[in-house]
């Protein structure tokens, strides 16, 4: 059964934007209470991002730099949610579960790697070298 066409209008729009831009803010204050690594992540990050718009020339080094901060937490937060879920599934100890948890983590590590090497490139190209 279809729902009737004004209930169709009501999923768009700038009701849709409202209740999406709730979401992210209660997602997020949701990581920032719960999730301890999302914390230390952002007392790292935040600085990272200032320094990278204040002191580093050139908009494609700041891009660089503040999206690797911003890519490690989105992946942590999908490592959250990853984990929030598995443990409404079970507090037990699964195979499949314990996978899903440790390919998260896997996921977070790589990006990291990838923010530092991101910082590192950076960083030797505009103060190294001038």
């Amino acid at each position: 059964m279809n729902p009737p066409p004004h209930a169709m209008k009501s999923r768009g729009g700038l009701l849709r934007l409202v209740k999406a831009s709730r979401y992210t803010a209660q997602g997020l204050a949701a990581a920032f209470r719960h999730e301890a690594a999302f914390r230390q992540e952002l007392v790292v990050g935040v600085p990272l991002i200032l320094v990278a718009l204040l002191l580093v020339p050139g908009a494609m080094h700041k891009l660089l730099l503040v999206g690797s901060v911003l890519a490690v937490w989105i992946v942590e937060l999908l490592n959250s949610a990853i984990e929030a879920l598995a443990d409404a599934v079970s507090l037990e100890n699964r195979e499949l579960l314990g996978r899903a948890k440790d390919l998260g983590s896997a996921a977070v590590g790589l990006t990291l790697l990838l923010a530092v090497a991101c910082w590192a490139v950076v960083g030797w190209r505009v103060w190294a070298q001038g």
